[in-house]
């Protein structure tokens, strides 16, 4: 068996020339389009079998990002707190870095309930 590691170290190390070289001479060895591995793996990667017959999707992962504190520090720290898992010094430093995303990948209906929370609490908030 080919060691694997080597080969990926070589490959690392080869020109944007040879690697083009590398990609077609592949292709006539093996019989296969690097265009058609791309396309067939990615269904494989996790993405929708009919994203590319539809880009007009509606996005469902949303995230939330802390823009600015506002004047009561103290509330948006407790929001902040309730909404995640973190402690209070590391909820102070989130607060005190902000813009800092709060919650990543989050749906669209918890996004617009952290983002209710973290308004009435006098931070300003965005969803993305």
């Amino acid at each position: 068996m080919a060691d694997i590691n080597g080969i990926a170290e070589q490959i690392q190390g080869l020109t944007l020339l040879e690697a083009a070289q590398l990609v077609k001479l592949l292709e006539e060895k093996l019989g296969v389009s690097a265009a058609a591995a791309a396309v067939a793996a990615a269904p494989a990667a996790g993405a929708a079998a009919g994203a590319a017959a539809a880009p007009a999707e509606e996005k469902t992962e949303f995230n939330v990002i802390l823009t600015s504190a506002g004047a009561n520090k103290i509330n948006v720290i407790k929001a902040v707190r309730e909404v995640t898992s973190l402690g209070l010094k590391e909820a102070k430093d989130l607060v005190d870095g902000a813009p800092k995303a709060i919650k990543e990948g989050v749906s669209k209906e918890e996004a617009e309930t952290i983002k209710k929370k973290f308004t009435e609490a006098g931070a300003t908030v965005e969803v993305k």
